[in-house]
């Protein structure tokens, strides 16, 4: 037996822990993609038996699926929607993985499971309340932020088993330290890390232990799953509650709602994942204390400290891949200083416009973390302090209490010494280039202080001259190329509603010549279609300044929408279509094409909720007074499913459709967009009963007697 094989961390290199299933990476990797599509994500579900009788099983329930007829994967995607099947796919992976774990399926894992789950629906309602756009890795996040302790378990489970059930707070960290000198905050963090996932996901984990008062200027992530980790445990009132709340600036009654909400939550993710919970409220939880016979023997702890270094920075190295523009000058500048003063890695940090932050530049696949990484430089620290007195820093671990900052580059760059050379022209800090180097390096680079400032002046002159000659046209390259995708992104979606019912109308057209009827009607619409297609695409190129547009009568134009949908297959047969209209004429400011347009994509959405059959209602409620200003109020309603909460409080930001393929999501998007540039009002109300979308559409000439 090997004579250090009751050392922990030792025995954490050498145990078999389980790595997560590729099929699995892969379909995280392309849930968290923003461009994910229904059939390329059910073509991967497949090959994973477990997963894809998860989703059809849920599918086909009663809460989602109304009718007897069994749907597949792909329907059953659509059915669940994005946000959904992230959640489960994440889920079920981490939950094959933990299942993976020896011993588990002989210890009690449902409180683990509780306060877990836990965490990750606390983690995402945070993350909700403060906008961070990455909901599912905030939720992954608080799912995985004590694997560290299935780790422990999984590898000293004599040591261990008395305090796995323990309360997780600050407590056990100092057992856990103590007996086997490394925390389950220290092992999940290495553990996720073998795992390859490129972000903050490990450090969220690495530091959900740590006084909220050193969490200030840390990535939103970090903060969030601190946030859920202590609400899992302790009551909203607690003293360390508030204190993280604040942090993540969520006030009390945001708090009291997410906390509120929670348990129900659990309980439904819970179910969805098969693990039973019954009970969990009769196990005792008790401090953690000290296990009998862990006496550190000697010459361990050197080896000890080794293994330790090796986990808190085991980040992998890869090789960086160079870039247009100024990163090639910035790639360049990096390989220059690791060849020259062996630099084990480096990290490149900006100086952001304002003059007061640094932000990291990622240069790498393996450095992506690095974009929002961000050093403030009115928090202090070794780092901020280069940039400001413009002055070189050495920072060796040895010990000395260091930021997190300082400590998350120490791990980025896989190090244990950091080298802050600033980044100095003509009196002005442009930023700081971060060698990783081996302590024992210091001395020698201390000696060469003199070459590295020469180094760092020269490179601060090229990035400068840079900077000046390249930056302000590629920005402005980059913002034309934004706003042209964005525009024909808008464009493709638009002519696809014309493009429809002139194909549709084609086919009644031949009906009808067939049948020898008259169709003069129809030809005027197809005309009508072709012009607007024309226009559409014209509005891309902008060949002709756009004219004053004529107004639009409501009635006339609902009942042409009315007709373009009742006429064709557009909409089936079995879906009926409802018109009221006003009596006497209704005019609005807004010109006839726009109005069309907002009304083909509401009524086209709504055909959609309802599926085969259903009622759709198109209403002119007449003259409304809001604030003085007199509209007119248009609704389109429908009886389908209703639209989920989460999607709704969302609904007119930029979303990735749910539809699959050939659908990108942009409808509501432009329709928000042209009520708001001809000065209406948009809102909708959703139940499990409907949908009703509410237009106040200005009343002509109403805005000019405003004003």
């Amino acid at each position: 037996m090997h004579e250090n094989e009751s050392d922990i961390r030792h025995r954490l290199l050498v145990a078999r822990l389980p790595a997560m299933p590729q099929i699995l990476l892969k379909l995280i990797e392309q849930c968290q993609s923003d461009d994910v599509g229904m059939s390329e994500l059910a073509e991967l579900i497949s090959k994973d038996a477990g997963m894809a009788g998860k989703i059809l099983a849920i599918a086909n329930s009663s809460a989602y699926h109304r009718n007897n007829r069994k749907v597949g994967l792909e329907h059953s995607l659509m059915t669940l929607g994005v946000e959904m099947i992230k959640t489960l796919v994440i889920s079920e992976s981490v939950l094959q993985v933990f299942n993976n774990f020896s011993h588990s399926s002989s210890t009690d894992l449902r409180s683990f499971w509780k306060h877990s789950l836990s965490s990750a629906v606390l983690a995402r309602e945070i993350a909700s309340a403060m906008t961070y756009s990455h909901l599912e890795e905030a939720y992954l996040a608080g799912l995985l932020h004590d694997v560290g302790r299935l780790a422990l378990l999984s590898t000293a489970n004599k040591e261990y088993a008395a305090n796995f059930l323990a309360r997780d707070d600050e407590a056990l960290s100092e057992i856990e330290e103590q007996t086997f000198r490394i925390t389950h905050q220290e092992a999940g963090a290495w553990l996720i890390e073998r795992w390859n996932l490129d972000s903050f996901l490990s450090d969220s984990v690495l530091y959900h232990h740590d006084a909220v008062s050193r969490l200030e200027n840390t990535h939103p992530l970090i903060r969030i799953v601190r946030l859920a980790h202590l609400m899992s445990v302790y009551d909203t009132s607690d003293s360390s509650v508030q204190a993280a709340a604040s942090l993540c600036e969520i006030n009390e009654e945001d708090l009291s709602r997410i906390a509120s909400g929670a348990s129900e939550k659990v309980e439904k993710a819970a179910a969805y994942l098969g693990i039973d919970l019954a009970g969990v409220e009769e196990i005792g939880v008790a401090a953690a204390c000290e296990p009998p016979g862990t006496e550190t023997k000697a010459g361990q702890k050197e080896l000890s400290e080794e293994v330790l270094n090796f986990v808190l920075n085991s980040e992998a190295g890869r090789l960086m891949t160079p870039r247009q523009g100024e990163t090639q000058l910035l790639e360049a500048m990096a390989r220059s200083a690791r060849i020259l003063f062996d630099f084990e890695d480096t990290a490149t940090l900006l100086m952001n416009r304002d003059g007061k932050h640094l932000v990291g530049v990622p240069l790498g696949g393996d450095k992506q973390r690095l974009k929002e990484f961000t050093v403030t430089l009115s928090r202090g620290g070794p780092v901020a302090e280069a940039a400001m007195q413009r002055r070189m820093a050495f920072i060796i671990t040895n010990g000395n209490p260091l930021g997190v900052s300082e400590e998350q580059l120490l791990r980025i760059l896989r190090c244990d010494s950091l080298v802050c050379l600033p980044l100095v022209f003509r009196s002005r800090c442009l930023g700081v280039l971060v060698g990783g180097v081996a302590a024992w390096q210091v001395p020698g680079l201390r000696k060469r202080e003199r070459f590295l400032k020469s180094f760092g002046e020269q490179a601060a002159s090229a990035l400068e001259k840079a900077l000046d000659e390249n930056s302000e046209a590629s920005r402005r390259v980059a913002d034309v190329v934004a706003e042209y995708q964005e525009a024909s992104r808008k464009i493709v979606h638009e002519v696809n509603n014309p493009l429809s019912i002139i194909k549709n109308y084609l086919s009644v057209l031949d009906s009808k010549l067939e049948q020898q009827e008259l169709v003069s009607n129809e030809i005027s619409i197809l005309n009508q279609e072709i012009d607007r297609v024309s226009q559409i695409v014209r509005g891309l190129a902008d060949l002709k300044p756009e004219t004053p547009a004529p107004f639009a009568e409501v009635n006339r134009v609902i009942r042409d929408v009315a007709r373009l949908f009742r006429d064709t297959e557009y909409a089936p047969a079995s879906v009926k279509i409802v018109v009221q209209t006003q009596d006497l004429p209704t005019e609005t400011d807004i010109a006839p094409d726009p109005l069309k347009q907002i009304l083909v994509n509401l009524v086209k959405n709504a055909v959609e909720a309802v599926h085969s059959t259903g009622e759709i209602q198109i209403v002119n409620n007449g003259h409304v007074n809001r604030d003085g200003t007199l509209y007119v109020e248009v609704c389109v309603i429908d009886n389908g499913p209703g639209i989920p909460p989460e999607i709704l409080g969302h609904l007119f930001h930029p979303l990735k459709s749910s539809k699959g393929d050939g659908h990108q999501g942009l409808g509501l998007r432009i329709v928000h967009g042209l009520v708001k540039k001809h000065q209406g009002l948009i809102s909708c109300r959703s139940s499990a009963r409907g949908t009703r979308f509410e237009l106040l559409l200005p009343v002509r000439g109403s805005l000019n007697q405003d004003t």
